[in-house]
Formats: structure tokens, C-alpha cells, sequence
């Protein structure tokens, strides 16, 4: 199975997941203006070493500067995480976007993270329908949280709040493509995610962060001793499930 952790930023934080076993290491660019990040960069080039592979998520979607982003960093995936549940005209602009980068750098892996609601809340959309849409142009789907309101306006994602696992299974059931589960997902939960889902990987960011002193979340700043949880919890789900 696949762990994901994201918001490793700096080459030391990419080391130390590499020593705990994490297979895929994000990264965040925050903004279009600033896309060049020399130890983001330091990130690729050590990975580029190792067995593990580098997502990059850009929360932009200008096609040009994300071309550029791809020839500087390299990355073994670019992450995609745009807010669009149902809206045809979003879907089809990305559609496009992921199109063209297949064509241009056929090596590269694309991912796209798929909304689902929280328990107990009914969507506007079907996720289920939203994954069709992207099945021939994404190597994976994140199964992620939508909220009301978004945390990084217009992109899904870091909510800290579990997605419907049941709708989580029904994908990886109807899909081909792998689907890797994130939303809230710890050390204490990842295990039943995995158990519940069949999904064939976890994705963790804000639950394996570090804490201030009022115990808020501090962005971009990881606890290892919760990632290593995190990893241990992954592969205690994955013998259990090959048994």
C-alpha cells in the first residue's frame, strides 16, 4: 500500500520520511508568482536518488507556468486538487489541462483528487461521475473531503475532517485507477480507512503535523514521531487485507 505524506517542503523533512518509509512526498507550491522554491528543488534532486516518488500540488492552473514548474522540478507526479464537485465547465478546462500534459510528458503521473462529502451529508454532485470524467487522464484519484467552505479557496484539501468512506469504497469498486484515501486520516484511524475502503494507499497532511501550544495545527511543519505512526498503521492494514 502507498503512504502519502504531504507538506514536506525542505530536503531534511524528505529524508527523514524517506528513513520512516513513506513511498509518495508532496510538496506545495503556494503561489504563480513564486513557483521557483530552491529547497523544494533540493527535494527533487534527493528523490530523484531514492525509491520514492515526488507529487508536487500547484494551486494555481495557469497550463504554461505549470509546464514550467514540471521541467524545473521534475517531479514523478503533479497533484491536482481543484474545487469543481459538479460544474460541468470546470471539469472539462481541466480535462484539457490533463490532456495536454499526457500528451507532453507522457513519463509524468497525474493526480487527481475526487470530492466526497463528510458523513452524513448529501452531495450537489456524484463523485462517482467525477471520476469517469478523468479516468484516462489520471494515473491515480485522491479521495478527499469537501467542506462548505473551502480551507485554500477553490482547492480541496488539509480540511482535518473525514470523507464518506462508504462512497470512498463504491469508487474504488467501480475505478481501475488506484485511489489513495485522505481526509482526517491519523494514526488512529488510517487503519479502519484502509480496512474500510480497499483503497490501495493513505494520504495524510494536517493529522501529521505538529501542534502549537493551544493544540492548532501548524502548517508545514511535520511531527515524524505521528508519521512514523502513520506509516506502521499503513502496513498493519496491508497484511491484514493479503491475508
Amino acid at each position: 500500500m502507498i503512504v502519502q505524506i504531504y507538506e514536506i517542503q525542505t530536503p531534511y523533512e524528505a529524508e527523514k520520511c524517506i528513513e520512516l518509509g513513506v513511498d509518495h512526498i508532496g510538496s506545495v507550491l503556494l503561489s504563480q508568482d513564486d513557483w521557483k522554491d530552491n529547497s523544494i528543488k533540493e527535494v527533487s534532486i534527493l528523490l530523484k536518488e531514492s525509491q520514492r516518488k515526488h507529487s508536487i500540488i500547484p494551486l494555481f492552473n495557469e497550463i504554461d507556468t505549470i509546464e514550467r514548474v514540471i521541467d524545473y522540478y521534475m517531479p514523478d507526479i503533479i497533484h491536482f486538487c481543484e474545487d469543481m464537485a459538479g460544474e460541468r465547465d470546470l471539469i472539462k478546462s481541466y480535462l484539457v489541462l490533463q490532456e495536454r500534459l499526457k500528451k507532453k510528458y507522457p513519463e509524468l503521473l497525474l493526480m487527481r483528487t475526487i470530492p466526497f462529502p463528510e458523513p452524513g451529508v448529501n452531495p450537489s454532485y456524484s463523485p462517482l461521475d467525477v471520476a469517469g470524467e478523468f479516468e484516462t487522464v489520471s494515473d491515480y484519484f485522491l479521495a478527499d473531503t469537501k467542506q462548505t467552505q473551502d480551507i485554500v479557496q477553490g482547492y480541496i484539501g488539509i480540511s482535518g475532517k473525514v470523507c464518506n468512506w462508504d462512497m470512498v469504497r463504491d469508487l474504488v469498486k467501480a475505478t481501475q485507477v488506484p485511489v489513495i484515501i485522505a481526509g482526517g486520516l491519523s494514526p488512529e484511524n488510517v487503519y479502519e480507512a484502509l480496512k474500510r475502503t480497499g483503497a490501495r494507499g493513505a494520504d495524510s497532511c494536517s493529522m501529521t503535523n505538529m501542534r502549537d501550544e493551544k493544540g492548532r495545527i501548524i502548517r508545514f511543519k511535520k511531527d515524524f514521531e505521528k508519521v512514523k505512526r502513520f506509516v506502521m498503521e499503513v502496513k498493519r492494514a496491508e497484511k491484514s487485507i493479503n491475508r
